[in-house]
C-alpha cells in the first residue's frame, strides 16, 4: 500500500507546488506589466512636453517680423490692404447737349466710368403699363477692352425671352442694329443679365460707304454709332400670346427661324440724344 500511495502523494505534492508558482509569476507579470504601463506612460508625456517646447506660441507664430522700408514706412512682411477708402469722383461724360437727361453718371474710383439710364415700355405698354428696366454701363479702361452691361427688369410678361440690341435711334425704324444678348423673365416678370462687349464707342461700318463718319460723346468713328438700347420678344408668337393679338407682325430682332420671325419691341430708352 506504501508503495502504492507514494506516487499518489509526490504527485499531490507536485501538483501543490506547480499551483503556487503559477500565482506567484501572475503576480509578478501583474507588478511588471504595471511597471512598463507607468514607465511608457511617463517617457510619452515627457516626449510631449519636449515637442512643445520647441513650437512658438500662437501669438509667436502669427506675429509677423515688422521692416521699415526706404520711404519710411512700416511694413509686417504679408499681405497689406488699403487703410483709407478710395478716392471717388464723377468724371466727365459728355455735356448736355451729347448726352440724353436720363443718364446718371455715378461716383467711381479712378478709371473706371459707371453710367445708369432706365427702359420705359414700349410694345407692351398697354397691357403692362408698370415694367421697368435699368442699364448700368461699366467701363474700366485698365480691366479690360469690354465694357460691362447689367440689365435689369420687373414687372415685365413672365417666363419670356427677350432680345437686346444697341441700335443707331431708339424708335422706328430703328436703324443700325447689333446685337448684344438674351434676358429671360422669371415668373413674376423679373429678370437680369450681363454682358461683357464695346458699348461706348459701338458702331455700326458699312464698307459700301467708307466715307461715312459720325461722332459721339467720345470721338468720331467710321461708320454708324449705335447709341440706344432696346429689347424686343424674340419671338412673334411669344408676343402675339402675350399681347392678345394674332395679328402682330414679325420683327428681325432675333437670328435664325426665318427673317421675321422676332416680336416688337418691348422696352425702350425713349430718348433722341445717345444714352451710350
Amino acid at each position: 500500500m506504501f508503495r502504492s500511495s507514494q506516487p499518489w502523494i509526490a504527485r499531490g505534492r507536485n501538483t501543490s507546488l506547480h499551483s503556487n508558482e503559477c500565482e506567484a509569476l501572475a503576480a509578478k507579470a501583474a507588478f511588471l506589466n504595471g511597471v512598463w504601463y507607468n514607465t511608457i506612460l511617463t517617457l510619452f508625456v515627457l516626449l510631449l512636453l519636449g515637442a512643445c517646447a520647441g513650437v512658438p506660441s500662437a501669438t509667436q507664430a502669427t506675429t509677423p517680423k515688422a521692416t521699415t522700408s526706404s520711404s519710411g514706412s512700416t511694413s509686417t512682411g504679408s499681405a497689406s490692404f488699403p487703410t483709407t477708402p478710395l478716392q471717388l469722383r464723377t468724371p466727365d461724360f459728355g455735356s448736355s447737349e451729347q448726352i440724353a437727361p436720363t443718364v446718371k453718371v455715378l461716383a467711381s474710383a479712378d478709371p473706371t466710368l459707371i453710367i445708369q439710364f432706365p427702359l420705359v415700355p414700349s410694345g407692351i405698354k398697354q397691357k403692362f403699363p408698370n415694367a421697368t428696366g435699368l442699364v448700368t454701363v461699366l467701363q474700366d479702361t485698365k480691366a479690360n477692352d469690354f465694357d460691362a452691361v447689367s440689365i435689369t427688369v420687373d414687372k415685365m410678361p413672365p417666363n419670356v425671352k427677350f432680345t437686346v440690341f444697341f441700335t443707331e435711334i431708339a424708335a422706328k425704324p430703328f436703324g443700325h442694329a447689333e446685337y448684344v444678348g438674351d434676358v429671360f423673365t422669371r415668373g413674376d416678370g423679373s429678370g437680369e443679365s450681363t454682358f461683357h462687349l464695346i458699348t461706348f464707342v459701338a458702331f455700326a461700318a458699312d464698307a459700301r460707304q467708307s466715307t461715312v463718319q459720325s461722332a459721339d460723346q467720345t470721338d468720331a468713328a467710321s461708320g454708324i454709332q449705335l447709341e440706344h438700347v432696346g429689347m424686343w420678344f424674340d419671338g412673334v408668337n411669344s408676343a402675339r400670346q402675350v399681347l392678345g393679338n394674332p395679328t402682330i407682325p414679325g420683327t428681325p430682332f432675333d437670328g435664325g427661324h426665318g427673317a421675321l420671325h422676332a416680336g416688337p419691341q418691348a422696352m425702350t430708352d425713349g430718348q433722341t440724344l445717345p444714352v451710350i
